[in-house]
């Protein structure tokens, strides 16, 4: 079940591959997120001291749920991965120049997961055929349904 979807990590770059990741969050934050109060649209993954870090999601505090927690609404959130996932990783990073983002939230059993992305940065004109190519499947639909209808 996802809770919260990263729609501008697909116009940004190219998502080549997917994992699923846990994260280390607080009380108030996993209410919260339960109440789907979370956005992930400007945040971003950095590995760091031998960890990937989530930055700049934005996790809005309940207002009867954290009334004794002064809530930092876009703080440094730790990344669970398994050491040898770790360790790919951080050699796509630093030696390849891929990025880590985002893609969606959702939850696993219970649990509030992450999917992250490794990607690489679109160019202006990749976004420019991305957008044609929807585009195109759009129209294409609409032909489509138009030309069921009248020969029905």
């Amino acid at each position: 079940m996802v809770i919260a979807d990263n729609r501008k990590a697909f116009h940004e770059y190219f998502i080549e591959e997917r994992l699923e990741a846990g994260i280390v969050l607080e009380g108030w934050e996993v209410k919260s997120i339960r109440a789907g109060r979370v956005q992930l649209k400007e945040s971003y993954v950095i590995y760091k001291n031998g960890d990937f870090w989530l930055f700049g999601c934005h996790i809005s505090p309940l207002i009867n749920a954290s009334s004794h927690v002064l809530p930092d609404v876009v703080r440094t959130r730790k990344l669970l991965l398994k050491q040898r996932e770790i360790e790919k990783l951080a050699i796509k990073v630093d030696r390849a120049g891929y990025t880590i983002v985002p893609v969606n939230m959702h939850f696993t059993r219970g649990y509030i997961k992450l999917e992250i992305g490794v990607a690489k940065g679109k160019k202006q004109h990749d976004k420019r055929q991305t957008e044609k190519d929807r585009e195109w499947q759009r129209d294409k639909a609409r032909i489509v349904r138009d030309h069921t209808k009248q020969s029905s």
